[in-house]
Formats: C-alpha cells, sequence, structure tokens
C-alpha cells in the first residue's frame, strides 16, 4: 500500500515537473495578427477563440492583439511584414499573395469547388498540408486554413443573372492576374485594388462593382453603395493563418504547438460561424434594399465555359503539377460522396 502510494506521489511530481518545464519554454509575448476585414467579420469570432486559446494554454504568456480593417496595413503590406520579420501574424485570403507564391492561384480559378464540404477536405488533407509546406520557402508559416467562403458579385448598375450582363461592368477584383483573366473572360472591366480603397470606389462610382463572399459584403456594409447582388459563386478562397517564419525559427516547440493547436481552435469557430452567418447576411442585404439575383443552371454554364481557358493559360505559372494533384484529390472526394 505504502510503496503504491509513494509510485503514486512521485508520478505526480514528474507530472507536475513536466509541465513546469513546458510552462519554462513559454515567454511573455504580444503577438500582433492583422487582418483586413472588420472586427464584426467570423474572423473576429475566430481570433477570440484564439486567444482564450492561447491564454489557456500558456498560462496567460502569449497574448493575441488584433488590428482590424487593415489597421497595419493591406494584406499584401502585412504578409511583406511577415517575410521581413517586423509583424508576427496576418490572417490573409489566398487571392493577394499570389506574387508571392504562385501555386496559391490554384485557389482562385473559377468555379473550382461545389461546397464548402469539398473545400474543408481539400484545405484540411493532404492537398492542403502539400501547399502549406511550401509556403516556409516564402518567409511565411501557415497555422490553419480558415474560411472566406464562395465569392459573388455586386454591383451599382444593373441586375445580373445572365453571362452577358457582365459586360462592360468595372468590377474590382482583388490583386491577382488569374481574378482579372476570370473577369475579362466573362466581359467584364475586371480592375485590381486593395480591399481598404474599395468601399470609397464603389460610393464615387469609380467603379461599378466588386465580388466577395456574402458575410464581408454585409460586414463591410457596401449594401450602402451597391444595389446589386449575384449569386454567382464564382470562386471559394481560403484565408490562411500565416506567421512569420523569421519569427516563428525564434519561438520554443511549445510556443509553436500553442499557436497551431490555438489557431485550428479558431478555424474551426470562424468557420461556423460564417456559415451560419451566410444565410443571415444574404437575409440582411435584401432587408437593405440589395436586389438579389440567381444564375440559372445554362447560365452558370455560360460562365463556366467563358473562364474554361484560364486554367490553361495559368497553368504555367501556378504549375501543372499544383492543378493536377488538386483535380485529382477533387475527383477523390467527389467519387466517396
Amino acid at each position: 500500500m505504502l510503496k503504491t502510494r509513494l509510485v503514486s506521489i512521485l508520478a505526480g511530481v514528474a507530472l507536475a515537473a513536466l509541465a513546469g518545464s513546458a510552462q519554462a519554454q513559454v515567454k511573455e509575448r504580444n503577438i500582433r495578427v492583422s487582418n483586413g476585414i472588420n472586427e464584426d467579420h467570423p474572423v473576429g469570432n475566430g481570433v477570440a477563440k484564439m486567444k482564450a486559446c492561447m491564454a489557456e494554454k500558456s498560462g496567460g504568456k502569449l497574448k493575441l492583439q488584433a488590428f482590424w480593417g487593415g489597421a497595419l496595413g493591406g494584406d499584401l503590406q502585412a504578409t511583406q511584414a511577415l517575410r521581413a520579420g517586423t509583424q508576427e501574424m496576418v490572417i490573409t485570403s489566398s487571392s493577394p499573395l499570389v506574387g508571392i507564391m504562385p501555386e496559391l492561384g490554384v485557389f482562385d480559378l473559377p468555379f473550382l469547388f461545389t461546397n464548402e464540404k469539398e473545400a474543408d477536405a481539400i484545405l484540411d488533407g493532404a492537398f492542403g498540408k502539400y501547399i502549406a509546406e511550401k509556403l516556409p520557402a516564402f518567409g511565411v508559416v501557415n497555422l490553419s486554413y480558415w474560411e472566406n467562403g464562395f465569392r459573388n458579385l455586386t454591383n451599382s448598375k444593373r441586375a445580373v443573372s445572365k453571362a452577358e450582363e457582365l459586360t462592360g461592368l468595372k468590377v474590382r477584383v482583388m490583386q491577382n492576374n488569374i481574378f482579372l483573366d476570370s473577369f475579362k473572360s466573362m466581359g467584364a472591366n475586371a480592375t485590381p485594388m486593395a480591399f481598404g480603397e474599395v468601399f470609397a470606389a464603389l460610393e464615387t462610382h469609380a467603379i461599378d462593382g466588386q465580388e466577395n463572399p456574402l458575410v464581408t459584403i454585409d460586414t463591410s456594409k457596401l449594401y450602402e453603395v451597391q444595389k446589386y447582388l449575384t449569386m454567382t459563386r464564382h470562386a471559394y478562397t481560403p484565408f490562411l493563418a500565416l506567421y512569420s517564419k523569421k519569427l516563428w525559427d525564434q519561438l520554443s516547440p511549445e510556443e509553436q504547438a500553442i499557436l497551431t493547436d490555438c489557431s485550428i481552435v479558431g478555424r474551426d469557430e470562424e468557420r461556423r460561424v460564417s456559415r451560419e452567418l451566410n444565410d443571415k447576411s444574404l437575409a440582411n442585404l435584401k432587408k437593405q434594399g440589395m436586389q438579389v439575383s440567381e444564375v440559372a443552371p445554362a447560365e452558370l454554364t455560360k460562365m463556366r465555359e467563358a473562364t474554361a481557358a484560364v486554367y490553361q493559360r495559368h497553368e504555367a505559372t501556378i504549375g501543372k503539377e499544383t492543378i493536377e494533384r488538386l483535380k485529382a484529390d477533387l475527383a477523390k472526394i467527389r467519387g466517396s460522396n
């Protein structure tokens, strides 16, 4: 009995020592995370969960400080700060980063995913890992993929429900060639622009429209300067929770594990809220006076056909292996459903 009790005490002491040792490997750190969107976006919910998780796992030593609405610069600027080692984190869409890592352009290819389940399986599976393993060479580490969501078109000129009605619309797109090519292929006058400039450009009619997920359209109050919404669901672009590779290498394995684990906790919350809010955002956009148009299957087919050549035109830049690998993984997922 005494021997058993002694073993139990020694085991407890050993566990306490291990916990203390792990805790000693976690330093007091204030980690800044930048976002181009507003705090009431689902990313705000994800960041709050991630922050609480980090505080719990680090004994309050790892603090997450969020900056919203591009307060630390646009997503591309913030990512460059990560690469330089002057900022810790950014949660950014993959799309502005294709100039840094061309393979990320695979997520911008038009009409790639048909639903969120497919997107999750690709991003959280082998293909997502394949892309993430390439990022450290470009100065950043991807902790997890969050949801930006399916993108839809808005404009202030006319209702759009047919492919040809896109012709001549001056539409802001993200600053990458695939989105430019996709919208030009559908007849629009595609204009690259940082998201922070979009509201003012729409308000002054420097541009007619833009494309974004419903939650972003809603939380950014684009209904104040846009009348028409078209449910194109033309692209699904993920957010990446990126960390500076230079600063990551200065973290202990325990700190890295906490950040990785808590980013996944944040991701799950952000996706949950995003999907819950999607229908609510659509209802609110209608309530705010936006006229919503669906795209009939035949018209959607026309849009797909108009953009089919985009895949071939960007194969050399993205990489044939990357595109083929994603197509093969998607075929497996669709085959198992």
